[in-house]
C-alpha cells in the first residue's frame, strides 16, 4: 500500500477518467481490507504510579475509568484512566485534620489590638492531643480548635519546640479519630504524597493536594532559625497549611507541613516523621524537648573554605565559635578545627552534625573525630543539657 500511495502522490498529473476510476476502486478495496483486519488483543496496563499500590489497610479506590473488554469506543486513554483516586484515602485521614484559630494581643503606643491567625492541626491521640506548627501558636493568647464535626474547643499548649517548629496542643475531648505515623526514612525521591491543610482558612474542610517527594534532608533558613532534615515536595502548600499532615499512599503521616518558599512554585517543606516522633513524645511527657549541648557553632566545609584552610577534606563542619566553658572546649577542640565524625559516624555538614548530635543523651560521653592543625584527632566530649529556649 505504501508503494502505491507514494506513486499516486508523485505520478503524472494527467490521468484519464478511466484510469482515475480504476485507481479509486483499488483505493476503496484497500481501505475496506484494512478495516476488516482483527483488532489487536488488549494488553494489561500497569498503573502510571508504578507497581500496584499496597494499601496496608487503607481502602484506596480502584483506578478510575479502568478499561474493560467491551468498553465503548471513546473511553479515556489508559495513561489517564489508570491514575488511582485518592478519595477513600482522604476520607480516612480527613476526620483527624482540624483547623486552628489563634488570637494574639499586640500592645500599641496608644491602644492594644488583636491579631488573628489560622493554621492546621493533626490529631495524634484520641484523648485530645493535637500536633501543629510552633509558629502557628507562637505568642497566642487564645487558641481554638475546630473539628470536622463542627465542634469547637479551646486549647492549651502542652509543649512547643522552636528548633523543629512543632507544638502539641490539648483539648478536652475523647474518642477522636487519629492518624498513624509512617517511617519517613523509607521515603524515596519520586514517591507520591498528599498534603492536607486549612489553606488560606477557606471554609468547607481541608484543602487536599497531591504531589511527589522532590528531595529529602533539606535545610532552610527562616526568621525563627534554621530548620533541618526537611522533606521537600511539590504538593501545593499554602498559608494555613502549617501543622497539617503530609501522608503517603498507605495513609501514614510521613511529615508535618511547615513552610513554603516565597516567589517560587512547587517548593514546599515538611518536618519528617522521623524527626517529629521523638519530639512529640518528649513534649507530651515533659512539656519540652531535652537536647544535649556540645558548646560550639560551625559551618559546612566548602571547596573554597577547604582551600583557604589548606586541608584535603570536603565533608565536615568548621568550628566557627565556641563557649570557653563548654564541653567541646574542655575536650581540646578549638575554633578552626574541622569535625568529621561523632562516635565514628560521619558528619558531612551542619545539618547532619546537629541531627546526629541530638540523638545522644544528656550526660553521654561521645567520641569526636576532627582535624586540628592538619592532624586527625579524637577526643571524648561529655555532653551537657541545652538550656530551654536556646
Amino acid at each position: 500500500m505504501s508503494g502505491f500511495v507514494t506513486w499516486f502522490l508523485q505520478g503524472p498529473r494527467q490521468i484519464s477518467a478511466t484510469g482515475r476510476l480504476a485507481i479509486s476502486i483499488i483505493v476503496l478495496l484497500t481501505v475496506v481490507a484494512c478495516s476488516n483486519q482483527a483488532a489487536p488483543e488488549p494488553t494489561q496496563q500497569l498503573s502510571s504510579f508504578g507497581d500496584p499500590v499496597n494499601t496496608n489497610g487503607a481502602d484506596l479506590a480502584n483506578p478510575i475509568g479502568e478499561t474493560q473488554a467491551g468498553d465503548a469506543v471513546g473511553s479515556a486513554p489508559a495513561s489517564l484512566s489508570s491514575l488511582p483516586s485518592i478519595a477513600s484515602l482522604v476520607n480516612t485521614i480527613e476526620p483527624a485534620v482540624v483547623s486552628i484559630s489563634v488570637e494574639s494581643l499586640n500592645r500599641g503606643l496608644f491602644f492594644d489590638f488583636t491579631d488573628e491567625g489560622a493554621g492546621t492541626g493533626t490529631v495524634i491521640r484520641e484523648d485530645g492531643y493535637i500536633l501543629t506548627s510552633f509558629h502557628v501558636v507562637q505568642g497566642a493568647e487564645d487558641i481554638s480548635v475546630n473539628l470536622p464535626s463542627g465542634e469547637s474547643y479551646m486549647a492549651e499548649v502542652v509543649g512547643q519546640d522552636r528548633i523543629t517548629d512543632l507544638a502539641v496542643l490539648k483539648i478536652d475531648a475523647e474518642d477522636l479519630p487519629t492518624v498513624s505515623f509512617g517511617n519517613s526514612d523509607k521515603l524515596e525521591v519520586g514517591d507520591w504524597v498528599v498534603a492536607l491543610g486549612n489553606a488560606l482558612a477557606l471554609k468547607g474542610g481541608p484543602t487536599v493536594t497531591l504531589g511527589i517527594v522532590s528531595a529529602r534532608g533539606r535545610t532552610i533558613s527562616t526568621e525563627r532559625g534554621d530548620l533541618y532534615d526537611l522533606i521537600q515536595t511539590d504538593a501545593a502548600i499554602n498559608d494555613g497549611n502549617s501543622g497539617g499532615p503530609l501522608i503517603n499512599l498507605d495513609g501514614e503521616v510521613i511529615g508535618i507541613n511547615t513552610a513554603i518558599l516565597r516567589n517560587a512554585q512547587g517548593i514546599g517543606f515538611a518536618v519528617s516523621s522521623s524527626v517529629a516522633s521523638p519530639i512529640i513524645d518528649s513534649l507530651i511527657e515533659h512539656g519540652r524537648v531535652t537536647r544535649p549541648l556540645i558548646g560550639l557553632t560551625g559551618a559546612d566545609v566548602t571547596p573554597a573554605r577547604a582551600n583557604q584552610l589548606g586541608i584535603n577534606v570536603t565533608d565536615g563542619i568548621i568550628v566557627t565559635r565556641m563557649s570557653q566553658d563548654g564541653p567541646a572546649y574542655e575536650a581540646g577542640i578549638r575554633v578552626g578545627d574541622v569535625i568529621t565524625k561523632l562516635n565514628d559516624i560521619p558528619t558531612p555538614d551542619m545539618a547532619g552534625f546537629l541531627t546526629l548530635l541530638w540523638t545522644f543523651d544528656v550526660g553521654q560521653k561521645i567520641q569526636v573525630e576532627y582535624l586540628h592543625e592538619g592532624e586527625t584527632t579524637v577526643s571524648g566530649v561529655q555532653l551537657e543539657e541545652r538550656p530551654p529556649g536556646a
